[in-house]
């Protein structure tokens, strides 16, 4: 009796703890795979924002970057490059091809300078603290520079916070012939040393011709230090031409206005070595150039030389290649040569604007009654409480994450990220869950989380004040998710993970698909904020359907953005797309709709995945009401089409119908199956060159709305990449599932894909750029150049199936 009240007893505690036990193996197993992953991902060119910039992923240490311009007058100053900038005369910049683990290799032409300048970035594993890096700089004179150009180039590296950096050389007056050493110390990196090397015997400098070449000869390398306050350190610019303003000054006064000497020698900073934060390393040369600049941990066995940079750069080189070649080699017919620079670019410049951002952000937490939008004129009494708030600066926090566009937005946002994710999971889905699990990390105690990531002083520069401020009932399109259902997907894929075995880092990357413990683990550790996420964009974002007595299946499956005013709603990412007018708080909207059945699928499917069986049935009853509901709320059978809803002079629900992407949003979720009464009626849309259909791509709106081409024109009309990856990916679902539309689904699917990979190669081989969205009557690329974020899909999309030879019975 004694001995099977033991065991019962032993049994209960066992069951008792199985949650924490299971929950303590979740967190080991997610640990030892972290750290070695963080190793590879502790460096990176993380700062996007600039043409070319290194930092590690710890909050204020050190950081570096380059300037450069062309000093053949005195103008200089416009020609200075260091952050990325819409018109600085480039005729196109970025990486040609780059790795997050092991480096790769950024060309910038700039013709404005007459210059091609080549950086080649390389990561080398060893020791405790993210292992040593190194990056050439190689300068080339484009055809049309002048027979001798004079040029300069500036390394800085600056440290906040409590590490240490300092000028390892012995104080020279004249400059430094040879390597230029710094030496430092930071938490997180250990001790560390940073060479700069003078380069091959190639290089040329300016010879002598003024009287100030004594004093400041150009065939050495330049330093100054100085000590700058922490707030500003970024603002390196400035901080520069502050410091060679005093030199210019002391020329004058030394040689007087008419003996002034030749730009290249003005132009240059005072030679003084001293106690700094700041550290600025000048090199002045004559035609091309080359030098390397080494970052040696001290927990490394050894530290890093030119000639293993050189054998570096080609490994490098070698594995992106055979990885890009095995991942996202393009199907027919864009397997030809052609196309292969371009893959790689897009997909390059993709990872290749992933950055580390810390810092604070502006936030209005007054939660002023205005907020929830619930009487007539709500716009404007959300305008007043916005004027009469106050705000705060909240944090500081810390992210990691791609970017849509190292000029224009380098920074992270919440609906692009999920979309920018979808090529990287394929390459490695051990840093695509990084960075998701970066994004979560943001999240308040109610679930929200901030549209816009605006972190720190730096992030606020490139922003308009009234941008700034973040709202906790403001929503944005949950792409994320997409994410989680890629992972289920790969982790179910009836044809399992092959390891790669000519790369190092295939174990780290593809970890949780060759060992489904460790994704479980994963979902297991973010399954709370995943829910706590959900059940706030159902708290806040709800739609009214029992105040205007509308006929729907589920009473509360209905759903408005809030943040809505007469010209945009800005949380919903299509910003000026025409919504019924006036606004009313009696709004549905359909793509908002859409978005939750798609968040809703994901998390039942995450709940079946990890056995939170109740959750799931839950979530699929959710699910069925919502899908039920698109319908019964949004299907305008006059119209034929989804529609949005609102309320009339006489408080009747009617629907205010402006074709477009709003329209097809249920299919673009994936909420329409094969066997869709309404998928007919919208693949026809989709499909009329009349409506929707363009050679280029689809249209966001139609062209037959009267808000075709009109006001901002910003959602209104143009070609986005990211809408039409959508409509690609679900055509593709339909032309290989038996149905009534499978060859429709299938002759759209071709001639799509095709013409959406042909616009944007052609617009990038013509302009040397990606674009933000794309000209329907042209094709051609508009508004935000480099703009390598979801316009990158194009890169998934050239990996989809070709289906233009396949007969009925081989799909």
């Amino acid at each position: 009796m004694l001995a099977n009240w033991r065991s019962s007893a032993l049994a209960f505690v066992v069951i008792s703890l199985l949650p924490y036990l299971v929950a303590a193996q979740d967190q080991a197993v997610l640990a030892g795979a972290a750290k070695t992953s963080n190793e590879s991902l502790l460096w990176g060119p993380y700062r996007p924002n600039l043409y070319f910039g290194v930092k590690p992923r710890i909050p204020l240490s050190l950081s570096t970057g380059l300037l450069w311009a062309k000093v053949d007058d005195y103008h200089v100053q416009e020609n200075f490059r260091h952050t990325c900038e819409q018109n600085e005369g480039m005729a196109g910049y970025g990486w040609d091809e780059y790795d997050v683990r092991h480096g790769g290799r950024q060309i910038i032409h700039d013709a404005g300078n007459k210059l091609d300048l080549t950086t080649e970035f390389v990561k080398f594993p060893g020791g405790q603290n993210g292992g040593s890096w190194g990056l050439r700089v190689k300068g080339t004179p484009r055809e049309d520079a002048p027979s001798r150009l004079m040029s300069t180039i500036i390394f800085y590296a600056s440290m906040e916070g409590l590490g240490t950096l300092a000028v390892d050389n012995e104080p020279s007056e004249l400059g430094y012939e040879g390597t230029v050493t710094l030496k430092g110390q930071a938490n997180g990196l250990g001790d560390f040393t940073i060479d700069i090397t003078a380069g091959p015997d190639t290089n040329q400098h300016p010879p002598r011709t003024h009287d100030a070449y004594g004093s400041k000869p150009l065939d050495r390398t330049l330093v100054a230090s100085f000590q700058a306050p922490e707030e500003a350190i970024w603002q390196t610019k400035p901080l520069l031409f502050s410091h060679m303003k005093s030199q210019i000054d002391e020329y004058i006064k030394q040689y007087g206005n008419e003996n002034t000497p030749p730009p290249w020698q003005t132009f240059t900073i005072g030679n003084e070595v001293r106690e700094g934060n700041v550290h600025l390393i000048q090199k002045v040369f004559e035609g091309a150039f080359e030098f390397d600049i080494m970052y040696s941990s001290g927990s490394s066995p050894q530290s890093l030389t030119s000639e293993e940079l050189s054998r570096g750069i080609s490994r490098t080189t070698e594995s992106f290649t055979t990885r890009f070649d095995k991942i996202l080699m393009p199907k027919s017919p864009f397997d030809k040569p052609k196309y292969q620079p371009f893959a790689k670019s897009m997909f390059s410049n993709l990872v290749g604007g992933i950055g580390y951002f810390y810092g604070d952000a502006v936030v209005d937490r007054t939660y002023a009654i205005e907020y929830e939008e619930e009487n007539e004129g709500f716009w404007q009494e959300t305008a007043e409480a916005r004027n009469r708030a106050g705000f705060k600066l909240e944090g500081p926090s810390e992210l990691y994450t791609s970017i849509p566009s190292r000029p224009f937005f380098p920074r992270g946002f919440l609906w692009d990220e999920g979309f920018h994710l979808l090529p990287i999971a394929d390459w490695d889905m051990d840093l695509t869950l990084e960075i998701v699990r970066s994004w979560f990390k943001l999240m308040d105690d109610d679930g929200w989380i901030g549209r816009e990531q605006i972190l720190g002083a730096e992030a606020r520069s490139k922003v308009p004040v009234e941008f700034q401020i973040q709202y906790p009932h403001y929503a944005n399109p949950p792409t994320l998710f997409f994410i989680l259902e890629t992972l289920i997907d790969k982790i179910n894929a009836e044809v399992p993970q092959t390891p790669d075995t000519s790369d190092a880092y295939d174990s780290i990357r593809n970890a949780h698909l060759q060992k489904p413990e460790q994704a479980l683990a994963y979902l297991n550790e973010i399954y709370p904020l995943l829910k706590r996420h959900y059940f706030w964009y159902r708290r806040t974002q709800w739609g009214d359907i029992k105040s205007y007595d509308r006929d729907a299946f589920s009473t509360k499956e209905a759903y408005r953005w809030r943040g809505r005013t007469p010209e945009h709603i800005l949380t919903s990412g299509l910003d000026d797309y025409p919504r019924p007018q006036p606004p009313h708080p009696g709004e549905l909207h359909t793509d908002l709709i859409s978005w939750m059945g798609m968040m809703t699928r994901s998390m039942r499917r995450i709940a079946e995945t990890i056995k939170e069986t109740d959750d799931a049935t839950e979530f699929a009853g959710y699910e069925k009401a919502i899908i039920r509901n698109i319908d019964d709320l949004h299907w305008d059978s006059d119209a034929n089409t989804y529609c949005d809803a609102t309320i009339d002079d006489y408080e009747e629900s009617i629907h205010v119908c402006h074709k477009g992407y709003i329209s097809i949003f249920p299919f673009m979720t994936g909420l329409l199956p094969p066997n869709s009464p309404r998928l007919g009626a919208v693949l026809d849309l989709i499909s009329d060159p009349e409506e929707l259909w363009s050679d280029y791509g689809i249209r966001s709106l139609s062209k037959k709305d009267q808000f075709y081409e009109t006001g901002e024109n910003y959602w209104r009309s143009p070609i986005w990449m990211n809408m039409n990856y959508m409509i690609v990916k679900n055509l593709l679902i339909i032309a290989k599932s038996t149905g009534p539309h499978q060859k429709q689904a299938r002759d759209m699917y071709t001639k799509l894909r095709a013409n959406l990979v042909n616009n944007v190669y052609n617009e990038w081989e013509r302009t040397g750029f990606a674009w933000e969205q794309y000209n329907p009557a042209t094709g051609a690329g508009q508004r935000t150049q480099h703009f390598t974020g979801w316009t990158s899909l194009v890169v998934k999309i050239m990996t989809m199936e070709d289906l233009s030879g396949k007969k009925h019975d081989e799909l």
